[in-house]
């Protein structure tokens, strides 16, 4: 489907939207990145997940990568607040298939660990778009994801304890990266292409009987 026909399927599936709705969609589409990813390894705890998701839209990023080689990944839609139907899921059983379709992509890898040699979140190079590889919340990462990632970088902390629970160090990351992205002059925003594939995704999830009427689209148009 070329663009011109993607924007003529969203103009026609909008009609069945409040004004509202339309514009706030139309509106929150232009603060979403994809310069910025985050990836799940093996998260087990169902709040932890539905947080991370929550904490994610409300940033504007739209894409996250869950590993489940040992854990199924299983938001709670109460918590994660209706988040779950504005972001799109890449699921992976092994991690190396996940790092190399980020890379490539165009992805940096790069491993979120308050052990191993790293740069403090705020020296952490944004200026390639960069996927923050986070573990589950009894092991921390994998060895393997160690191994693959291309950087390291831990959050700052001056108290006893050394970690923060996963939900809030994603929230730490991505609040500090998407505050200096939008203060930069790094092209973060997605392609005009990205754009109308997400307005249509989007669409389609709150226009009821969405594929009825796509199929009627389709068929009017010949």
């Amino acid at each position: 489907m070329n663009t011109q026909v993607k924007k003529e399927l969203i103009s026609y599936l909008s009609q069945y939207l409040t004004e509202n709705k339309k514009e706030k969609i139309e509106h929150i589409v232009k603060d979403r990145t994809r310069h910025v990813s985050v990836v799940l390894e093996d998260v087990f705890q169902s709040q932890n997940a539905s947080a991370i998701i929550r904490t994610a839209e409300c940033f504007g990023v739209q894409d996250i990568h869950i590993i489940e080689k040992l854990n199924e990944f299983t938001p709670f839609e109460s918590i994660s607040k209706g988040a779950l139907k504005w972001i799109d899921f890449y699921r992976y059983k092994k991690i190396n298939h996940c790092v190399k379709d980020l890379k490539e992509k165009g992805y940096k890898i790069v491993a979120t660990t308050p052990h191993t040699k790293s740069c403090s979140l705020h020296e952490l190079d944004i200026t390639q778009k960069t996927a923050l590889v986070f573990g589950n919340e009894a092991a921390g990462l994998s060895k393997e994801a160690f191994d693959l990632a291309d950087e390291f970088v831990t959050i700052p902390m001056v108290g006893f304890t050394e970690s923060l629970n996963i939900s809030v160090s994603v929230a730490v990351c991505l609040y500090d990266i998407t505050q200096r992205l939008r203060k930069s002059d790094i092209n973060w925003r997605l392609s005009e292409q990205e754009v109308m594939d997400v307005m249509l995704s989007w669409t389609k999830k709150v226009v009821p009987a969405s594929e009825a009427l796509e199929r009627k689209f389709f068929e009017d148009k010949g």
